[in-house]
């Protein structure tokens, strides 16, 4: 199957989210700088999702480049991850609006867990789809940097249940800044795959 239509549809999508997103943000009422200070909680939030999505969108498109073929799983696989990644304007909202209060931050960080496991199956699947000695798997070894962010997560979450909500938003960011850092597996997948269709 081409992957064209599925790399575009994904980026429509994540394109769709960004905005939604920026939507939430209402303009103040008053005209001065304490009307603009009240936004606060909604515009951390917002920077937030604002670069989780991006990073989303930034891995996607390597995997997909890094692809030489999808069939039907891979297809479902990232409807899956684009249905949880598609929940990130409700969740970033609410707990916005709600100034980090415990529970919005608990599902905003369950939100964030369900992302990457949905991320996690889209590359499983296509590394099967690809063999277990394909550039992209062997690129993918054993994700160390997907597995520590999914136990970060539960660390988010249960610090913003039992402990202090912003103490989650800050594992939440600091997975985030993690993954700012540049990932070059799926770039090295690319170039050995560009040399070996070269040979």
């Amino acid at each position: 199957m081409e992957k064209n239509r599925l790399e575009a549809f994904s980026d429509g999508v994540i394109a769709i989210i960004i905005t939604i997103m920026v939507l939430e943000m209402k303009v103040p009422h008053g005209d001065n700088w304490a009307a603009l200070a009240s936004l606060w909680p909604v515009f951390l939030s917002y920077v937030l999702s604002f670069l989780y999505v991006g990073t989303y969108w930034n891995n996607h498109h390597h995997l997909i480049q890094a692809s030489r073929r999808i069939n039907g799983a891979t297809m479902w696989a990232n409807l899956h991850l684009l249905f949880w990644l598609s929940l990130m304007p409700f969740t970033t909202g609410w707990m916005g609006e709600n100034h980090f209060a415990r529970l919005p931050t608990i599902l905003y960080g369950l939100n964030l867990m369900v992302c990457a496991l949905a991320y996690f199956v889209l590359q499983s699947v296509l590394a099967r789809l690809h063999g277990p000695h394909s550039p992209m798997a062997i690129a993918l070894g054993r994700d160390v940097k997907g597995k520590l962010s999914l136990l970060l997560y539960g660390v988010g979450i249960a610090a913003a249940a039992w402990l202090q909500p912003m103490l989650g938003c800050a594992v939440f960011a600091g997975v985030s800044l993690m993954w700012l850092l540049p990932d070059r597996r799926m770039e090295a997948a690319l170039r050995a795959q560009h040399e070996s269709q070269a040979s």
